[in-house]
């Protein structure tokens, strides 16, 4: 257990120290993998340190989520295999006729599992749009249990405020949970806000290398935190321990690579803002962005993922984002190496075309995961990129 003050200590700090002190046995300063499903116990029942079978705990992962509640100042974290594993174990506290208030611009995984999944156990959704609180205070029913947001949104980078959704919610006695993935707890911190529980897609930003699959929840309730471990380890959605130590080697660099990534998505952002061809531009950090405001009180930085969209619509699209030789058109996102995606296509297909474009979503969306390479040679793709979806398809010759 990590003594780091976290009212003392800087984040930079306690991102390499928190929950990761040196092995008192032999002074290894790098966490163990503790490859080992079972543990010897001390007499029958009686589990050394609590330690008797790695689906319901292991030193591991221990360690990263003391880390994880560190940074985002929560008392307790929880590791699970994914993102999503994180998220249904949210849903797993509900009861058939409970409802949720959720962002109608959400990860389609995310609105997947809801409509898909839960919905078919009787959970109902309503989804708003959360920039608005006072749609989201009509929104909330007797039976709603949680106010769900994602802030900045995938992919519209919509943001919420959460001090203000917080403050409805709680009026009504209503948990809200906010999907930090975009921002990470460098660049905000939802429990401070007012939030109750904070969902992280580990996968992103916080292992930051594009080589690890995981998710975490984090808050301050321990009866909350006492029914959550119970379905963590019930329905048996956790890590492995490798997994657990690649994630803690992404924090420990995360405060720095956020920085390039917020710098990098910045410039870009204002360059393509002045090419012929691209309609409209979707970043925080630039003024026309209708939250701007809010992003600069609520956020540290505009965080490294942005959007665009181009004249041609999803045939420009789709060719630009074959164009790309730096960004690799993939999925994901929050990797040191840039990517780029047609939402409507690839990460959002799930979600039926009707509602995605009445929620703004549109089918000629390119989003951009800008990654921490030179700023000057993204400019240089982007550029080549554009001028090859400008040029005309060519129609196949007539067979003679």
């Amino acid at each position: 257990m990590s003594d780091l003050d976290p009212h003392v200590t800087r984040f930079e700090t306690r991102a390499i120290h928190a929950g990761q002190e040196p092995d008192p046995r032999n002074g290894a300063v790098m966490t163990p993998v503790y490859l080992t499903s079972t543990y010897k116990q001390d007499a029958p029942a009686v589990p050394r340190e609590g330690y008797e079978y790695s689906r319901t705990s292991n030193p591991t992962r221990t360690a990263l989520q003391e880390n994880l509640a560190s940074l985002e100042g929560g008392a307790w974290a929880l590791g699970f295999a994914s993102g999503l594993a994180a998220t249904n174990a949210l849903m797993d506290r509900l009861v058939p006729g409970d409802h949720v208030v959720a962002g109608n611009d959400l990860y389609g995984g995310t609105y997947r599992l809801f409509s898909k999944v839960f919905e078919r156990y009787g959970i109902k959704f309503t989804y708003v749009d959360t920039t608005n609180v006072a749609a989201v205070e009509r929104a909330i029913e007797p039976a709603t249990k949680y106010v769900y947001l994602e802030t900045p949104t995938n992919p519209l980078l919509r943001i919420s405020d959460i001090a203000a959704v917080a403050q409805v919610a709680h009026a009504r006695k209503k948990l809200v949970i906010v999907d930090n993935t975009f921002a990470t707890p460098y660049l905000q911190r939802p429990l401070e806000l007012g939030a109750d529980v904070v969902l992280h897609s580990l996968t992103k930003y916080l292992g930051g290398h594009s080589d690890v699959v995981a998710g975490a929840l984090i808050g301050n309730d321990a009866a909350l935190h006492k029914e959550l471990a119970f379905f963590q380890n019930a329905v048996g959605g956790t890590p492995g321990p490798f997994d657990m130590f690649l994630v803690m080697r992404g924090t420990k660099t995360l405060h720095v690579r956020m920085d390039r990534h917020c710098a990098n998505a910045m410039q870009l952002a204002r360059w393509l803002e002045t090419q012929p061809g691209v309609a409209r531009v979707i970043y925080p950090g630039l003024p026309h962005h209708p939250q701007h405001e809010l992003a600069k009180r609520q956020m540290k930085g505009f965080g490294g993922m942005l959007c665009f969209e181009l004249q041609g619509d999803v045939a420009a699209a789709n060719a630009f984002a074959s164009a790309t030789k730096i960004f690799t058109l993939a999925e994901s996102l929050g990797g040191v190496e840039s990517l780029v995606e047609v939402p409507a296509s690839m990460t959002h297909a799930s979600i039926p075309a009707e509602m995605r474009r009445a929620q703004g979503l549109a089918d000629g969306l390119v989003r951009l995961s800008v990654g921490i390479e030179h700023v000057d040679d993204l400019i240089a793709d982007c550029a080549q990129a554009l001028e090859s979806a400008r040029k005309p398809a060519r129609t196949p010759a007539k067979a003679r």
